[in-house]
């Protein structure tokens, strides 16, 4: 890593990691429910981040669309996202069948993903302190935590050896701190042990950038070695370069 290489990286940073970010980007769902203000709860803020983290795929245009749909469709029930998956009012109020909902998953997709939040909330109260409690159970690290909590789910990414970008992008939400974009709520967590989140666009300038194999896979092989190399830049906070890559990629 030059001194060249980390003060563009950290030029970009600053540049990107601002509160303007999330107006197109599915962070904005992160503020859905402002506890601050009355309305919502922790609870709400943690799954409505996580319903947006799991569809955040394929084209904004249109999976934006779907998760304003599901946190609308609550509040028009019962004001709460955690409430009305808790009081099992989306086996009602949301469609079942194998028609699709969004690219490959389907509503009978969506009711198991939503039935497996519903049993976590019911039982913890919120996803934060569930995972919580399992870290200090065991010690597997946090990505692998969230994965295999939904078993049933085939929207929750699982594998060992895949990239999992949605859950590393969730995490980043939840235990990065101070920052205008991520939330900071887990502070039992610890930003430096966080992965890159590996997006298209991040891994195309991590190439160009040579802190990464041009012909690399998005494996969890690679966003290790991405984080690494941006830890240099970033100490104790590497997906701080999350926010270079992808605006520098984004931009272009």
């Amino acid at each position: 890593m030059t001194k060249e290489l980390a003060a563009k990286l950290q030029e970009l940073a600053d540049k990107y990691e601002v509160a303007s970010f999330c107006n197109e980007d599915p962070s904005q769902f992160l503020r859905w429910y402002e506890p601050v203000a009355g309305r919502g709860t922790i609870a709400d803020v943690e799954a409505a981040s996580f319903i947006a983290a799991m569809l955040a795929f394929g084209n904004r245009k249109q999976f934006i669309p779907k998760i304003r749909e599901i946190l609308q469709t609550s509040d028009r029930s019962l004001g709460s996202l955690s409430k009305w998956l808790c009081a099992g009012a989306y086996k009602k109020e949301f469609p079942s069948g194998e028609k699709k909902f969004y690219r490959f998953y389907s509503y009978d997709d969506m009711q198991i993903f939503f039935g497996e939040l519903a049993e976590i909330l019911n039982e913890n109260g919120s996803l934060g302190e569930f995972f919580r409690l399992k870290a200090e159970e065991d010690f597997p690290p946090l990505y692998e935590i969230v994965s295999s909590s939904f078993p049933k789910s085939a929207i929750v990414p699982k594998g060992r050896s895949s990239a999992n970008k949605r859950v590393h992008m969730y995490l980043r939400w939840m235990v990065r701190r101070n920052s205008p974009v991520d939330l900071g709520l887990w502070q039992w967590a610890e930003p430096s042990t966080l992965l890159i989140p590996l997006d298209v666009h991040v891994m195309q300038e991590a190439a160009k950038l040579g802190l990464i194999p041009e012909k690399a896979t998005a494996s969890r092989k690679t966003a290790e070695l991405l984080t690494s190399a941006l830890n240099e830049v970033f100490p104790g906070d590497p997906c701080r370069g999350d926010f270079a890559l992808f605006g520098l990629g984004v931009d272009k």
